[in-house]
């Protein structure tokens, strides 16, 4: 099995985690690192994707930030969309030359993967088709934005597990108009543990992949941290 190195943060201003992921994609390119997936939270961050614009805003920035909410524009497929504590952010770093180069087809797998891991939690979960996402019975509870460069993914999911919804209200999620948008927590009716989820997802991702996960062990990445630190690290994990 393909190695693929785990990291699990904790929470990561947006900004960072997206330097972070330029260089890890530099790096599996080069051949430094093998695949790797982050998992991950944001602190509250809009993000707008390729296909979107300030049009999915239904706050203008200047009020958004007033509401200490982060906005950003990324290079992800897709539109507007919403991060927060309580929502499981995955990146994989992958090679898909490995995972077959089709991305219709990687991106259905994203979908089973988390499908799969809602399932251990009893929440039904499903795809709708001719949407990219996964839904459940109260409305659209995980996102998926992907980007690729030399075949070489980046961005990825983001699952509502817990988090705050109202901030959803304030924009236009992935362009849907006003389908709802739902949780985990909310499909239960309870909180959940985050630990838990992070965990099952991570195994259904390499299940799915086919991959042998390797915790990445001792990173924190903390405003005193640089990316290069981190990608040395991740190196360094992977050489011992």
């Amino acid at each position: 099995m393909r190695p693929c190195l785990l990291i699990t943060p904790g929470i990561v201003a947006y900004e960072k985690a997206l330097r972070l992921q330029e260089a890890l994609v530099a790096a599996r390119r080069r051949g430094d690192i093998p695949d790797v997936l982050l998992l991950l939270e944001h602190p509250p961050v809009v993000t707008i994707g390729r296909g979107g614009g300030d049009g999915g805003l239904l706050l203008s920035r200047e009020e958004l930030l007033e509401r200490r909410i982060q906005v950003h524009e990324t290079s992800r497929g897709g539109k507007v969309t919403y991060h927060g504590p309580g929502q499981l952010v995955g990146y994989p770093v992958l090679e898909l030359s490995a995972h077959g180069r089709d991305l219709n087809r990687y991106l259905r797998r994203l979908e089973c993967a988390l499908i799969a891991a809602m399932r251990r939690f009893d929440v039904y979960a499903f795809r709708r088709r001719g949407l990219t996402g996964v839904w459940a019975s109260r409305g659209k509870i995980a996102a998926i934005g992907i980007a690729v460069r030399h075949w070489i993914t980046s961005h990825g999911f983001a699952l509502n597990v817990s988090c705050d919804l109202a901030p959803f209200d304030l924009i236009d999620p992935c362009g849907l108009g006003d389908m709802a948008v739902t949780s985990m927590a909310r499909e239960r009716g309870r909180e959940l543990p985050f630990g838990a989820v992070q965990e099952e997802v991570a195994a259904r991702l390499a299940e799915e992949f086919g991959f042998e996960l390797r915790l990445c062990p001792s990173l924190l990445i903390t405003d005193d941290v640089t990316v290069a630190d981190v990608v040395n690290h991740i190196a360094a994990v992977r050489c011992s």
